[in-house]
C-alpha cells in the first residue's frame, strides 16, 4: 500500500469502509457508492475514462455491469480494464469504444471493426476537448484521497485528464488511498469533484516481457548515439526497455518522457539519471503518466524529483525542444527505404496509435543536439517478413514522413538519414534490413529509380559481429576518432574523403594523379568480403556530421593468398597523430584471426614516412626495389621484437 499520511488510520481489515465513513464525515454531499454515483450518467453520455495503470477499476467494473447504462460512448487512451468485456453479451451493444491508442487488449476487437480508433496527437487532445470537437459529459477518474486542504493527486496518470475533468458536466472520482500523491501539475481539488467513491484497490500493474536477443542488439545500438547528459524521451515496451537497459555507463542523463516506466528505475539508483545537465528543469524528471509495478509507484509517491504535467504541456513539440541534446526513442511496424515511417496501423488494421511519437521527434528534431530515433526489429512474423520495406503495406498511415525520420535503429546497426538524399537513404536503410532481404530490397529500389542500376547490394554480413572491430581513439590533440569497418554507404563518405585529399597524398597512394572518384569506383571501395579483406575507417564528429578522415585496408592477393596487401591513407591535417600506427595494430589483428601470416604493400622510395611507419612496426621487413621508384614490402606478424612491444604499450 501507497502511504497516505491523512489515511494511516485505514485498515487492512475494512479499509474502504474506513475510507468510506471519513470521507463521508467531510463531504457527506458527495461521497456515494459506486451504483449511486453511476445513477447520475445519463443515456447517450460521452464518457471519459483515466488512462492506463489511472483507470478506475471498481468504476469501470460497476459501469459495465450496471443495467442502465446504455448508448453510452467511453473515451480513452490506453483501456486495460474494458478489453476484458469485449467477448460479454451484449456489451458492444451497450457500449462504444473510442481509443487514442489501441493496447493489446484491444487489437483484435480492432481488427473485426467493433472499436474505434482516434487518431490525434497526444499534445492536442486536450484541445479537442477544450474546443467541444470532442464533446465530454462525465469523467470518471481516479485519484488519491484530499489532503487538509481539499487537494487530491490524479497520481500516475496525470496527461490528458485535467482538460477532461475541466470540460465536463459530471466528475466521479474513485478515491484510492493507493494511489500515488505526485508532484507537480497533477492536483485538483475536492470542488471541482462532483461525486467521490471511496475504494481501496491496487493499481494494475505492467511488468514488459524479458529481453530478448534481437531486443538486446537495437538497445546496444541505439545507446551509442546517446551521449553523456541527454535527456530522454523513452517509451514502453521491450525495444525501449532494451536501450535503458545498455545506459549503464552513460552520466548525467536526464528525463523528459510522456511515460515512466520501471527502466528507469535502475538507473536513477545508480546515479546515472541524476537530471543534472538538463538545462530546462534541471533537477527534475518531467511526465504525465506512469506504468509499471508497485516498485515505480512507491518511487514516484510524493516524490519532488519527479514532476507530472498534463500531455499538452509534457508533449508539445516547443516544450520538448526546449530541453536541448533530446533523445527520443520510439517504435515502429514498418519503415519503407526512404524513412517513411508506419507505427499506428498493419496495412488496413489499426495495431496502436499516433501516441506521443510524432510530438517528440519533431520536439527531437528541433532540440539543440536533439536525436530522435526510430527504433524497431528488422522482422516480424517469425523473420519471415522484413520491416524495413521498399514501400509502405497498402493502407498504412504515414505516422513520420521522410523529413522527420533521421535515425532508424535495427539489430544490424545504425541508418543515418538526416540530410542525406534518397539513394543514400535506400544503402543505409537496405544495409540495416535482415541479410535475407537485403538484395530483394535493392532490386525493388532500382525498379523505383531510387538507385544506380548497377548499385552492388549490401552483402549478408551481420554488422554486430563486426562490431568486435569497432573502437574509440583520442588523438594526441584530443580528437575523437571513431574506428571500424567500412560499409556500403560509406561510399559518400568515401568521396568526400577523397576530393579533401591533396594532390600529393592521392598520388602516393595510387602512383598516378587520380582527379575523379565516380560512383563506379566509390561503391566498390566500400563494398568488400569482409575477413578477407578488410577496410576500417577513421571518423570523426563536427557538430552531428560525419567524416571520414582515414582509412586503412587489406586484401587478398592470389599471388602470395597467406600476405594481405596493406595500403592506408590519413587527411594531411591529421597526419603524424598516431592514426598509422592505430590502423595498422588494428589491421593486424583482424588479418590474424583470418589466418594471414602477413602483410604486402607498394610504396614509393620518395614516400619517407610511409616507410618509416613499416620499419617501425615490421623491422625485419623485406623492402625490394620494384623499378621507377617504387619499393614492394613484404611484413611477418611473427617476429617479435622489443620496438614492437614498446610501440604496442604506449598505444
Amino acid at each position: 500500500m501507497v502511504e497516505n499520511s491523512l489515511f494511516s488510520l485505514v485498515t487492512d481489515r475494512d479499509p474502504s469502509g474506513v475510507l468510506f465513513a471519513m470521507l463521508k464525515d467531510r463531504f457527506p454531499r458527495k461521497i456515494k457508492k459506486a451504483d449511486q454515483a453511476l445513477k447520475k450518467i445519463k443515456r447517450g453520455s460521452r464518457i471519459f475514462i483515466e488512462t492506463g495503470c489511472g483507470e478506475p477499476q471498481h468504476l469501470l467494473q460497476h459501469l459495465v455491469t450496471y443495467p442502465d447504462a446504455r448508448d453510452l460512448e467511453l473515451f480513452q487512451i490506453l483501456p486495460f480494464t474494458l478489453g476484458k468485456y469485449l467477448d460479454k453479451e451484449d456489451f458492444l451493444n451497450r457500449f462504444s469504444i473510442n481509443a487514442f491508442f489501441v493496447s493489446l487488449s484491444l487489437r483484435k476487437a480492432a481488427e473485426e471493426g467493433k472499436i474505434n480508433y482516434v487518431p490525434a496527437y497526444l499534445s492536442e487532445i486536450p484541445s479537442l476537448f477544450d474546443s467541444r470537437r470532442i464533446s465530454i459529459d462525465t469523467a470518471l477518474i481516479q485519484v488519491t484521497p484530499p489532503d487538509e486542504h481539499g487537494f487530491c493527486s490524479f497520481g500516475v496518470s496525470v496527461d490528458i485528464a485535467k482538460s477532461a475533468v475541466s470540460n465536463a458536466e459530471l466528475v466521479i472520482a474513485q478515491v484510492n488511498p493507493q494511489m500515488p500523491k505526485t508532484w507537480g501539475d497533477s492536483f485538483i481539488h475536492v470542488d471541482e469533484i462532483d461525486l467521490m467513491v471511496p475504494f481501496e484497490e491496487p493499481l494494475y500493474q505492467t511488468i514488459p516481457p524479458a529481453l530478448n536477443e534481437t531486443a538486446r542488439r537495437i538497445g546496444y545500438f541505439a545507446s551509442r548515439l546517446i551521449e553523456d547528459g541527454a535527456t530522454l524521451q523513452v517509451g514502453f515496451g521491450q525495444i525501449p526497455n532494451a536501450v535503458l537497459a545498455f545506459l549503464q555507463d552513460k552520466k548525467d542523463l536526464g528525463v523528459h518522457t510522456q511515460m515512466i516506466s520501471d527502466g528507469f528505475l535502475e538507473l536513477i539508483e545508480k546515479g546515472v539519471i541524476t537530471n543534472k545537465k538538463k538545462n530546462f528543469h534541471p533537477g527534475k524528471i518531467i511526465t504525465s503518466l506512469a506504468m509499471g509495478t508497485e516498485k515505480l509507484y512507491r518511487f514516484v509517491n510524493n516524490n519532488p524529483m519527479v514532476e507530472f504535467r498534463p500531455s499538452e504541456y509534457v508533449n508539445h513539440p516547443n516544450i520538448i525542444a526546449r530541453n536541448e541534446n533530446l533523445v527520443s526513442i520510439s517504435t515502429a511496424l514498418e519503415v519503407d527505404v526512404t524513412g517513411q515511417v508506419c507505427a499506428d496501423s498493419l496495412g488496413y488494421t489499426f495495431y496502436s496509435g499516433m501516441g506521443d511519437q510524432v510530438d517528440f521527434i519533431r520536439g527531437a528534431n528541433r532540440s539543440k543536439g536533439g536525436i530522435p530515433i526510430i527504433a524497431l526489429p528488422s522482422t516480424a512474423k517469425g523473420g519471415t517478413v522484413s520491416r524495413i520495406v521498399s514501400h509502405l503495406s497498402e493502407g498504412a498511415g504515414v505516422t513520420n514522413t521522410r523529413a522527420d525520420t533521421k535515425y532508424v535503429v535495427t539489430e544490424y546497426g545504425i541508418a543515418q538519414l538526416y540530410g542525406k538524399d534518397i539513394y543514400q537513404r535506400v544503402m543505409e536503410l537496405v544495409q540495416v534490413a535482415h541479410p535475407r532481404f537485403r538484395k530483394s530490397l535493392m532490386e525493388k529500389a532500382k525498379g523505383h529509380h531510387y538507385i544506380f542500376k548497377d548499385q552492388i547490394a549490401p552483402s549478408k554480413e551481420d554488422w554486430m559481429a563486426l562490431e568486435r572491430y569497432a573502437s574509440d581513439h583520442t588523438l594526441s590533440d584530443g580528437t575523437k576518432v571513431h574506428f571500424r569497418p567500412i560499409r556500403p554507404s560509406d561510399e559518400f563518405m568515401s568521396r568526400n574523403f577523397f576530393y579533401k585529399l591533396e594532390e600529393k597524398s592521392i598520388y602516393y597512394r595510387f602512383f598516378q594523379n587520380v582527379r575523379e572518384w565516380p560512383h563506379e569506383r566509390a561503391q566498390k571501395w566500400a563494398n568488400i568480403s569482409y575477413g578477407k579483406d578488410m577496410a576500417i575507417v577513421g571518423i570523426i564528429q563536427t557538430e552531428g556530421v560525419e567524416e571520414i578522415i582515414a582509412i586503412g585496408r587489406y586484401a587478398y592477393d592470389p599471388e602470395t593468398p597467406d600476405y594481405a596487401m596493406l595500403a592506408f591513407i590519413v587527411r594531411e591535417t591529421f597526419q603524424g597523430m598516431g592514426i598509422s600506427t592505430f590502423l595498422i595494430k588494428r589491421l593486424e589483428k583482424i588479418a590474424k584471426e583470418n589466418r594471414y601470416r602477413g602483410f604486402t604493400a607498394t610504396v614509393m622510395e620518395e614516400n619517407a614516412p610511409m616507410i618509416h611507419v613499416f620499419k617501425k612496426h615490421y623491422p625485419a621487413a623485406k623492402f625490394l626495389r620494384e623499378g621507377g621508384g617504387i619499393l614492394s614490402v613484404k611484413m611477418d606478424f611473427d617476429v617479435e621484437t622489443k620496438e614492437n612491444d614498446a610501440t604496442e604499450s604506449q598505444e
